[in-house]
């Protein structure tokens, strides 16, 4: 089978969970073998098994308190017993910060090749092929692996999300050999916000150090995506001037995004910035500095002054 690892939140699936069923049913039929499978993984999460049972061809779900937080140790546990049963010939994790720290795990624990951050998937007799970027993004190179079995992380944005199938797939309960965590969690703090995630975001809208300072973040940056039903992204520039907070840095240290639109506002464009939003469909810049590198980038390019400018686009976006 074609396992995915589902990633979900507040009872719906992620938009990376369904690029990922996109990059499975391409390797289906492309000749790799077996259903395409969607483990859910959590406590209390039957209404995410069913919404992952319009995509798959069979749902495997994984419900129990101990998999309430999540936890690297026991979410590699739980994938790497689950392909080993199921006898998968593909583990597809989402290239998520979560994703990235337990893929390389399940690798070692079924000790079968990892590709990791793959931006397109292929098979190749009876290897699997893969792309990715490498350089801060500059290059793309290609990559293989055989074996068994081969463990892929999928960078997100980088699918299109998978549409649902023609008919629900199957839903069984599983029983899973969990370790202990070691680990107590004694709180959790989540940003409350009405605006899309970064990662879920058609269009975001990034202030960097032209925007001039943090109250013009909220005069202008917050406005424009409010009326666009945009996401609101920063450079680390500007988070490490702590106008904005961690969350919303887009950049090689930040989140990487691919949105169908980019807006960047008075950001200079450091290559550290471009390989974290460079492989975005279309990028319009705003930027008095008419050499700045961003414009290299820009599919639309504005000379001139973020707070004459803006103003104009906010005014026009609310009609």
């Amino acid at each position: 089978m074609i396992l995915i690892v589902a990633e979900h939140s507040n009872g719906k699936l992620a938009k990376s969970t369904l690029e990922m069923v996109t990059a499975a049913r391409g390797l289906q039929e492309g000749g790799r073998e077996g259903p395409v499978t969607l483990l859910v993984l959590g406590q209390n999460i039957a209404g995410v098994a069913n919404e992952a049972a319009t995509f798959a061809e069979q749902v495997l779900v994984g419900d129990s308190a101990a998999l309430a937080q999540y936890n690297a140790k026991v979410w590699a546990a739980a994938t790497a017993q689950i392909a080993q049963e199921g006898e998968a010939n593909t583990i597809i994790i989402g290239g998520s910060r979560s994703g990235r720290e337990y893929a390389p795990r399940v690798a070692v624990k079924l000790g079968t090749p990892y590709l990791e951050d793959a931006i397109s998937l292929q098979v190749s007799g009876e290897a699997l092929q893969a792309q990715r970027y490498t350089y801060l993004a500059r290059v793309t190179e290609t990559v293989e692996a055989q074996g068994a079995a081969v463990v892929v992380t999928t960078k997100p944005g980088s699918f299109a999300p998978a549409g649902p199938a023609a008919t629900p797939g199957e839903q069984y309960d599983v029983e899973l050999e969990l370790p202990d965590s070691g680990i107590t969690v004694t709180g959790k703090n989540v940003e409350k916000t009405s605006r899309v995630a970064l990662t879920e975001a058609d269009v975001i809208v990034t202030g960097g150090r032209g925007v001039g300072s943090a109250e013009n973040f909220g005069k202008y940056v917050e406005p424009l995506a409010d009326n666009l039903g945009a996401g609101v992204g920063a450079t680390r520039a500007v988070v490490d001037a702590g106008w904005r907070p961690y969350a919303e840095q887009v950049g090689q240290t930040g989140k990487t995004v691919q949105p169908k639109a980019y807006i960047a506002l008075g950001v200079s464009g450091a290559v550290q910035h471009l390989s974290g939003m460079g492989k975005s469909k279309y990028i319009i810049a705003i930027n008095k500095d008419a050499e700045a590198p961003i414009f290299k980038v820009a599919d639309y390019g504005i000379v001139g002054d973020v707070n004459e400018i803006v103003p104009a686009l906010i005014a026009a976006s609310q009609k």
